[in-house]
């Protein structure tokens, strides 16, 4: 029977409400804070201590003991290391899935196991399992699906996607069943009003309100290189480093008026090509091919028969909505995934995520995005009328 529960408490409302209707279920429930980065930001500040003395506030308030565990060390070597090779390598990793997979959901857990004797433990992440929010529905030898959280607009299984079977069947995620709204609410009755108005933390944690290329230029030699013009060969600026900038993203090149968007990055010659207008067909590829794919409940079945084709859908940005694909399984077990609609700047590094209903599948590290539809040969303009047509009906 289930008893002891570590809740991973950030100093937030989500965990703090986990912790809440952990205790009213009647669980012995232990708030653990994880110090996962401890480097000051821009203004001085760790932001680490803030949201520590805003966990001991809820710990204090639910009368639950809190505990500070470091895993500065672990973070830095199994995420904050991996992220500034993909950076130097032209890739755009997602910190947010990497640290779930090797910190909250690997030594967190083990931790909870070994040094606070759990027998589970539990996130306020936004999941539903098959398992049910407390675990409830447990069997021993079944695999535990991920679905999706009952709010839509704040569904996490996306960053969720990368974490281990093992892992999984010792989490409970109470606020699957929840939306935001919903949360906000018991955390203000039960007079955590000042946690449930706190502004919730956006974007990459480390690098805090400072521009990316800011932060990154104080770990990564900036190298000088030109932007060139794919349509012209022409030279149009110069930039810092190919570590600053992302497939897709807008470049503000001085004294150029209109809008220039990355097209591909180039390690030998330190080149980054570009594009003009957020909608040029280079942009857009209707096929990507992955590496290594983390199958939560194990491979679909579909793969292993004699078409090795499945049928999902596909996302590989958080808030995108999903898309319908065909994926098809090589002999040394990549993916080949051939989109149902051409998607915008499908990057090296990050995650293709796959969906079956309700259910979160898995995903895998994208390798390889192409052809773009301007690599096709297509005339440009037709094509980006389509496009927009596409995505005007989407």
């Amino acid at each position: 029977m289930l008893k002891n529960i570590v809740v991973g408490i950030s100093g937030g409302v989500d965990s703090a409400v986990t912790a809440l209707l952990l205790k009213k279920k009647g669980f012995n429930v232990v708030g653990v804070f994880m110090k996962n980065w401890d480097i000051i930001n821009e203004k001085g500040i760790c932001l680490a201590e803030q949201d520590y003395n805003d966990a001991k506030k809820v710990c204090e308030k639910l009368d639950i003991p809190l505990f500070q565990v470091n895993f500065v060390k672990e973070y830095w070597n199994n995420v904050f290391s991996t992220l500034l090779e993909k950076y130097q390598s032209g890739s755009t990793p997602n910190p947010d899935i990497i640290c779930n997979k090797n910190i909250k959901f690997d030594h967190f857990i083990n931790l909870a196991q070994t040094k606070f004797h759990a027998d589970a433990v539990a996130t306020g992440h936004y999941v539903r399992t098959s398992f049910g929010p407390y675990l409830e529905n447990f069997k021993p030898h079944t695999n535990v699906l991920m679905l999706k959280a009952l709010d839509p607009n704040k569904d996490q299984t996306f960053f969720l996607s990368q974490v281990s079977q093992r892992s999984l069947r010792y989490c409970m995620f109470p606020l699957g069943e929840y939306f935001k709204s919903d949360v906000k609410k018991i955390a203000r009755e039960a007079g955590l009003i000042e946690i449930a108005e706190k502004k919730e933390s956006m974007g990459i944690c480390f690098v805090g309100k400072r521009e990316f290329q800011h932060f990154i230029s104080e770990y990564i030699e900036n190298k000088d290189g030109d932007f060139v013009d794919l349509d012209n060969g022409k030279v149009v600026g110069r930039h810092q480093g190919i570590h600053h900038w992302t497939i897709g993203q807008r470049c503000r090149i001085s004294g150029l008026t209109d809008p220039y968007f990355v097209f591909q990055k180039n390690l030998q010659t330190n080149i980054i090509t570009v594009v003009k207008g957020t909608n040029h067909p280079a942009l857009y590829t209707d096929l990507l091919m992955t590496k290594n794919p983390h199958w939560i409940a194990g491979e679909p079945p579909e793969l292993t028969n004699s078409e090795r084709i499945f049928i999902c859908d596909f996302r590989f940005q958080h808030r995108k909505p999903l898309t319908v694909c065909n994926v098809f399984k090589t002999l040394n077990n990549h993916l080949i995934i051939q989109l149902s609609k051409p998607l915008r700047a499908i990057t090296i590094g990050q995650y293709a995520v796959l969906y079956s209903g309700q259910l979160c599948l898995g995903s895998a590290e994208i390798t390889y995005p192409g052809p773009s539809y301007f690599a096709l040969g297509q005339d440009i303009n037709v094509l980006e009328n389509n496009i927009k047509k596409k995505l005007a009906h989407s």
